[in-house]
C-alpha cells in the first residue's frame, strides 16, 4: 500500500492532488507546526489568477504568542471579512470561465459558513475537491489517528497506522526523511517529481502554481487527467 501525506493546505495547487492520485491512502498531516511564511507557508493561503496577474487569497489566522501552534490548533481570525472577500475575488475573476457555473454553488457554500479552525476549513475544501476531481481514496487526519511526531518518526507512525509499506514523499522529502531508517522498518520510499502542465487559462499567458480551482473552472471534468499528465514518482534508489 502506498501512503502519501501532506499538510492540509488552503485550496491547494495541482501537485497536491497529483500526490494523492498516486496513493492508496492519503493523510492530512495537521499535527505539525503551522507555518505562516516561506516555501511551506500555504496552509492559510492560495493563489488565483486575475486580469492583473496572480494574487493571494489569505485566510487571516491568530498567531500572536502562538509560534509553536500546530495546524490543528490554529484558529481563524473571523473579525476580518475574509470569507466575503475571498468569494467575491473568486466570483469576479472566474465567472466567465467555462465550468464556473458547474462548481460555483458548492464552493460558495463553504464561504457562507463561519469556520473557527483552519484545519477544519481546509479539510472540508480538500475533501470536496477530491470528490469533484474524481479522486476516490481513503483520507484521514493525523489528529484523528492521534499521531504526532516529526520527520521520519512521524512518517513511520503514519505508515504503521494504515499498514502502508511504501511512502510517497514530496520533492523535499530527501531533506528531512531518513530513508535508510525507513527501509529498516520495512517502508519503501518514492519521491514525487511533479512537472507542472500548461493549460489554457483566462487572462493571457499561462501562470503556474495556482490553486487547483483555476484548472477546475477552466477545464471541469478533464482537470484530473490534465493535472496528472506529467506526473512521475521516483524510487529512493
Amino acid at each position: 500500500m502506498v501512503l502519501a501525506g501532506h499538510q492540509p493546505n488552503y485550496l491547494p495547487w495541482l501537485g497536491f492532488f497529483d500526490k494523492a492520485a498516486q496513493a492508496d491512502h492519503f493523510v492530512l498531516v495537521d499535527t505539525v507546526q503551522f507555518v505562516k511564511r516561506g516555501p511551506f507557508g500555504f496552509q492559510h493561503r492560495a493563489k488565483i489568477k486575475t486580469a492583473s496577474g496572480a494574487v493571494w487569497l489569505t485566510v487571516p489566522v491568530l498567531t500572536k504568542g502562538k509560534f509553536d501552534q500546530t495546524i490543528q490548533e490554529t484558529r481563524i481570525n473571523n473579525a476580518a471579512p475574509w470569507r466575503r472577500k475571498h468569494w467575491r475575488a473568486i466570483e469576479l475573476n472566474y465567472h466567465q470561465a467555462p465550468f464556473f457555473a458547474r462548481y460555483a454553488g458548492a464552493l460558495e457554500a463553504f464561504y457562507a459558513c463561519e469556520w473557527d479552525r483552519l484545519a477544519l476549513l481546509n479539510e472540508a475544501l480538500i475533501r470536496w475537491l477530491f470528490d469533484v476531481l474524481g479522486l476516490h481514496l481513503p483520507v484521514t487526519t493525523a489528529s484523528g489517528m492521534g499521531i504526532t511526531g516529526v520527520k521520519t518518526e512521524l512518517i513511520l507512525k503514519l505508515c504503521q497506522a494504515v499498514g502502508a509499506d511504501t511512502y510517497l514523499h514530496g520533492k523535499h522529502g530527501r531533506e528531512y526523511a531518513d530513508i535508510a531508517q525507513m527501509e529498516r522498518a520495512g517502508v519503501r520510499s518514492l519521491f514525487q517529481d511533479y512537472q507542472h502542465p500548461a493549460y489554457p487559462q483566462q487572462f493571457g499567458a499561462f501562470t503556474p502554481q495556482l490553486s487547483v480551482i483555476d484548472l477546475l473552472f477552466n477545464h471541469g471534468p478533464e482537470s484530473l487527467a490534465m493535472l496528472r499528465g506529467n506526473r512521475r514518482a521516483e524510487p529512493s534508489s
